[in-house]
């Protein structure tokens, strides 16, 4: 506490003029500097929680066990005690490079001898254009409501409480056993160089990089992810140009490849079981991009920076999925067999910057639903804890603990134990996309029967209420061919077709995360009685930040009118 000096009183009567130089001098006003308090002493207060952090209070949601409070889970979710230090520049690096990882660079090779080169394009060009309608409906929510939990918090607000609660939990489990699959991926890259070291040090390694970064709170996720899209987008576009030169036969011995692999195997291997097969790789390779919404309720300025990262996903799409799908061959061993030394090392050090990214991601992903869960009622309250810096420090000790199970990577189960993993997140993405979706049509005709017009956006979806319509569509085909490919593979390259026992554990491997989420929505819905929201009684104000905002817009319309038509078709792309 600052000591201040009393600041003396004058006894003189001013107004009268009398007692002139009589009265007593009053001294300076002096402020003494506050002290301050040692760096221990702030460290560890730092990790103390927030008493501004406002959290459901105990007894308040779902107290009889059977009715929700809905306002209570809005207020909370609009008023957390999250940092909002992230900006646009970081928002832009997540939005373009975020989801850049083993999806592009290892399993794209997969893809292509399942489905073949024709449809690998087919198959990430459709999820593309889903997902690019997909995340412009999640701009338009997040920029006007940035709430802490994002697309959960949108399904339980917009569609059902007990939908909300599926989809949070679904979303939550998807980043936490990713956190182990990208930690043992790259502790596998590794060994790419015949490393003498054990996997589980590597392990530790990679799980102690993730955790500092993301203790450090959201600025230097932030900062992180900015460094790591960078290197990702670099040698995204490196590998576009090197994949010209190799398919032209411009390297040593190299001779030219041309549509080769359009005739052998063939454009469309294993046909449309072959495509239906791609699509799944795809929606798992898109995985990740949604984060640039979870990261609207840290975000300093949502209403500036959302609108431009949302509106780069196109490009990113374009660019770097397509065109270097486009040339497609796994990424290491095109460039091995092309006799370029040393640049599959390089390759290599990338795909684990990727992974390491993912891994990041992921802690970040799973603690800031994990913390918008519990602030609903929705998860155990400790999971709410947000302390002074504005970190979820419990849900990331908890999402971080799943880390662990990386260590399985030194055992004899690691391929079955990551198999049965990986299914419980296989489908979580097409989930929490069409849910979004959904949600987002729902609210737009909320919008429209609570007398409100689109003028009153700050950010509109560039394709509309149709875009999302078509975004859930795609995600229910994805579904259904999910569902096909699941009872009916495609055969091996090797071996005989699988049939007897090895069909049903396909089928359960493909498929798990389904009855998972079906499961967690009737529960919840049979114990809380939650009901499917209508328009009438949505609430589409709290946790809208901008309270002046009809007047920010019409300042905001002004300025737009005076730019140059460059800026205008700029903006409008960008």
């Amino acid at each position: 506490m600052a000591n201040v000096m009393a600041k003396p009183t004058d006894t003189s009567d001013s107004s009268s003029g009398e007692g002139s130089g009589s009265g007593i001098v009053t001294a300076p006003y002096i402020e003494k500097p506050a002290e301050k308090d040692p760096f221990r002493r702030r460290a560890w207060d730092s990790f103390k929680r927030d008493p501004d952090a406002h959290i459901t209070k105990r007894g308040q949601v779902g107290a009889n066990g059977l009715v929700f409070d809905l306002e209570s889970a809005a207020q909370s979710t609009a008023e957390s005690g999250l940092a909002r230090k992230l900006k646009g520049r970081h928002l832009q690096m997540i939005a373009i490079g975020g989801s850049i990882g083993t999806g592009l660079f290892v399993g794209s090779g997969k893809a292509l001898q399942q489905g073949g080169p024709a449809s690998l394009l087919i198959a990430f060009s459709l999820i593309g254009a889903m997902l690019f309608c997909t995340v412009q409906a999640l701009g338009e929510m997040a920029v006007l409501l940035p709430v802490a939990g994002s697309f959960s918090a949108y399904s339980t607000r917009f569609l059902d409480p007990a939908w909300g609660f599926a989809m949070g939990w679904n979303y939550a489990l998807q980043w936490l056993i990713v956190l182990p699959l990208e930690i043992v991926a790259a502790a596998i890259t590794v060994e790419y160089w015949n490393s003498p070291v054990s996997p589980a040090v590597w392990v530790t390694v990679f799980l102690l990089a993730i955790l500092s970064i993301n203790l450090f709170g959201v600025r230097a996720y932030g900062e992180a992810e900015f460094v790591f899209s960078i290197v990702k987008v670099i040698a995204v576009i490196g590998f576009i140009i090197l994949g010209i030169i190799l398919n032209i036969g411009g390297v040593k011995n190299g001779d030219y490849i041309g549509g080769r692999y359009w005739e052998t195997p063939g454009a469309f291997n294993n046909g449309f079981r072959g495509l239906c097969s791609v699509f799944v790789v795809a929606a798992f390779a898109f995985a990740g991009t949604e984060l640039v919404g979870l990261a609207a309720a840290e975000t300093a300025n949502p209403r500036k920076s959302l609108p431009t990262a949302v509106k780069q996903v196109f490009w990113r799409i374009c660019l770097f999925y397509i065109v270097s799908l486009t040339l497609s061959s796994p990424f290491v061993i095109a460039i091995k067999n092309a006799g370029i030394n040393g640049l599959d090392s390089v390759m290599n050090v990338v795909i684990m910057v990727s992974v390491i990214s993912v891994g990041n991601s992921s802690v970040y992903g799973s603690s800031r639903t994990l913390a918008a869960l519990a602030e609903q009622g929705q998860a155990p309250k400790f999971l709410a804890y947000i302390d002074r810096e504005g970190r979820p420090l419990k849900a990331i000790g908890v999402a971080s603990s799943f880390g662990f199970l990386a260590y399985l990577a030194a055992s004899n189960k690691e391929t079955e134990v990551f198999v049965w993993l990986q299914a419980l997140s296989g489908l979580s993405s097409i989930f929490t996309w069409g849910s979004i979706c959904l949600a987002h049509i729902r609210f737009r005709r909320a919008w429209r029967i609570q007398g409100h017009t689109l003028e009153e956006l700050a950010f509109r979806s560039q394709p509309g209420v149709l875009g999302s319509w078509i975004g859930f569509i795609f995600n229910v085909l994805v579904l259904i061919a999910q569902f096909w490919t699941g009872f009916s593979p495609v055969k091996p390259q090797y071996g005989p077709p699988i049939t007897g026992t090895a069909l049903v554990v396909n089928f359960f491997q493909a498929y798990l995360a389904v009855p998972v989420v079906l499961i967690c929505y009737v529960i919840y819905k049979l114990i809380y009685r939650t009901p499917f929201m209508r328009c009438k009684n949505m609430d589409l104000k709290t946790g809208v930040r901008d309270l002046n905002l009809a007047e920010l817009l019409w300042d905001e319309k002004q300025e737009r009118a005076s730019w140059p038509k460059w800026k205008k078709a700029y903006k409008f792309l960008c």
